[in-house]
């Protein structure tokens, strides 16, 4: 069957709408929801029960309606906050124009089924890599301002503010107080955190609340909580419940501190151990510089000492000393040298003298050459027998103190 068509003639009225509406909602059928149960209303005296069901990870919610014996009679009672599975069916009032849901059954979520969940989404995150050491950001050594998020008036919020100031009496807190459960921790946790996390004064976030309930702690265990301290530039750090305790944002948190106690200790140094640190330093940099001092004075001593510096001529006088000594030895190498050169020189000259043909000459020998012409002296041939001397043949007589000239004048005589 087709629809008729509206126009700006022909409009349907809002009774219509709100039938079509209906019957579009109706066709839905009945379905199982789950959510956390707030603003519970079952006045005596009513049949019908008004409950809210809202979703903790997003602001949605939406109105629930059943029989008051739902509420009344349950074991253990509903109260706001709780985790609840209800069945029921979508309906519009066309009175009021709403949307509620007609429950005619509500289980509450138990213990180990949230356990199961917080286990699933743990998996999730780690898969992710949310809970990677090498993401997790080193803390300030001295903040400047904390922000703390925790409930109003707790004792998670004494226990950060009095430890932190005790430690570093200078530190200065900016504290948002938020619900730390039920159905809107989880919206007011992540304004704050980014309100701080936007603040450029705000150098290290800390999350605190006392001990719980798993039910209590879920908030922290939340996947869009997570997320959002996953998403903070500047560190956080998580301190929910006790030791036992470890809700999902203790991993995402770049340092996790068993109490809010533990967190007041963590986020700034202690005042004492830091100026006894600072004595220590002094006094060992003193006592170096002390050894120092003292060392290098001790070292000018033994240099001042030394015969260098004592009697600073004494090294040239005895340079000078060996200078002279190797000059005279120099000396009479030489002279000595030279005498044993020169009387080498006259050994040798004595022995040619006595080789010589001059001493053999002054002895009464005599050197007869014959003389050619025009030849030099030097060039005479020597006779060595009477048949190179014929008759006329002119000489050259050689005797010890000189020459004397001759001619050949008879027939040469040769010896037997």
């Amino acid at each position: 069957m087709t629809e008729p068509v509206t126009s700006p003639e022909t409009p349907w009225p809002v009774r219509t709408v709100a039938r079509k509406i209906a019957a579009w909602i109706d066709r839905l059928g009945a379905v199982w929801v789950e959510g956390q149960i707030t603003q519970i209303s079952a006045k005596a005296g009513t049949g019908t029960a008004f409950l809210t069901l809202r979703d903790p990870a997003a602001d949605v919610s939406v109105t629930l309606t059943c029989p008051i014996a739902l509420v009344r009679d349950r074991q253990p009672p509903l109260v706001d906050g709780c985790r609840v599975v209800v069945h029921g069916k979508p309906a519009l009032h066309l009175s009021r124009g709403t949307l509620s849901l007609r429950v005619d059954e509500i289980r509450a979520v138990g213990i180990g089924e949230l356990l199961a969940r917080i286990e699933r989404l743990r998996r999730i995150l780690d898969a992710e890599g949310m809970f990677d050491p090498r993401r997790k950001r080193r803390l300030p050594l001295l903040p400047g301002c904390v922000g703390l998020i925790t409930g109003r008036a707790s004792a998670a919020e004494r226990d950060v503010i009095s430890n932190a100031t005790a430690r570093w009496p200078a530190v200065r807190f900016q504290v948002h107080n938020v619900a730390v459960q039920g159905p809107l921790a989880v919206g007011q946790i992540i304004d704050a955190l980014t309100e701080l996390d936007a603040n450029s004064a705000v150098d290290v976030i800390v999350l605190a609340r006392g001990g719980g309930s798993v039910e209590d702690l879920l908030p922290f265990s939340d996947e869009a909580l997570c997320r959002a301290v996953s998403r903070c530039t500047t560190p956080v750090v998580s301190a929910i419940g006790h030791e036992p305790d470890t809700p999902l944002v203790d991993h995402v948190a770049d340092q996790r501190c068993s109490t809010p106690t533990d967190a007041g200790k963590c986020v700034v140094p202690d005042v004492r151990a830091e100026t006894a640190a600072l004595h220590q330093l002094r006094s060992r940099c003193r006592r170096a510089l002390h050894g120092w001092v003292d060392r290098e004075r001790r070292l000018l001593d033994a240099l001042r000492t030394r015969p260098v510096l004592t009697n600073p001529m004494r090294p040239l006088a005895e340079r000078g000393q060996i200078v002279a000594d190797l000059r005279a030895r120099a000396d009479r190498a030489m002279l000595g040298g030279l005498r044993t050169a020169q009387d080498g020189l006259e050994h040798t000259a004595a022995r040619l003298r006595a080789l010589g043909p001059a001493a053999t000459l002054a002895r009464g020998y005599a050197v007869v050459q014959r003389v050619n012409g025009s030849a030099p002296p030097s060039r005479a041939l020597v006779l060595r027998s009477v048949a190179d001397a014929p008759e006329g043949t002119e000489l050259r007589v050689r005797l010890s103190d000189g020459a004397l000239h001759a001619v050949v004048t008879g027939e040469a005589l040769r010896m037997a």
